[in-house]
C-alpha cells in the first residue's frame, strides 16, 4: 500500500525536472517556430499535442496494466511514440508515474531518442549548418 507521501509524489514531477524539461525543450521549440513559417502552425502544434497525448496516454496505460499484471505496450511502441515527437510527454509521464525510470536499458534508448532531437532541432535552426559541413566532409 502506497504512503500518502508516495501517492502525492506520483502526481507532480519536481521543479528540477520541469527546469530541465524547459530546457531541453528550448531548441525543438525555435525548430517548431521556424518550421511554422513554412507550413500551417496548426498542423504542426495538432500534431505535436496529438503525439504528447499518445505518448503520455501509452505510459499511463502500461503503468496501470504493470501494477495490475495486465498485458503491457512494448517499449518499442514506447519509444516509437517518443522517436515521433512524445519525447517531452515521455518525461513528464516518467516521472509523474514513476515509470521506466529505473530501467538502465529502456533510459539509455529514450536519452539517445532526445540526444537526436536536440541534434536535429540544433542543426534545423543552424539552417542546417553541421550536416552540410558534414556532407562536405564525406565527399573529399
Amino acid at each position: 500500500m502506497k504512503t500518502r507521501f508516495q501517492k502525492q509524489r506520483q502526481k507532480h514531477p519536481s521543479i528540477v525536472n520541469v527546469i530541465l524539461l524547459v530546457a531541453l525543450l528550448v531548441f525543438p521549440s525555435l525548430a517548431s517556430i521556424r518550421l511554422a513559417r513554412s507550413f500551417d502552425p496548426r498542423l504542426i502544434f495538432g500534431y505535436l499535442a496529438a503525439v504528447s497525448g499518445l505518448t503520455f496516454w501509452l505510459y499511463w496505460r502500461d503503468k496501470r496494466r504493470a501494477e495490475s499484471d495486465g498485458w503491457r505496450t512494448p517499449e518499442s511502441t514506447l519509444h516509437l511514440a517518443e522517436l515521433l515527437g512524445g519525447w517531452p510527454a515521455a518525461f513528464l509521464a516518467q516521472r509523474t508515474f514513476r515509470h521506466k525510470i529505473s530501467k538502465t536499458s529502456y533510459q539509455l534508448a529514450y536519452w539517445t531518442i532526445v540526444a537526436f532531437h536536440e541534434a536535429v532541432s540544433f542543426d534545423f535552426v543552424s539552417e542546417w549548418h553541421y550536416s552540410k559541413a558534414a556532407i562536405r566532409l564525406f565527399r573529399q
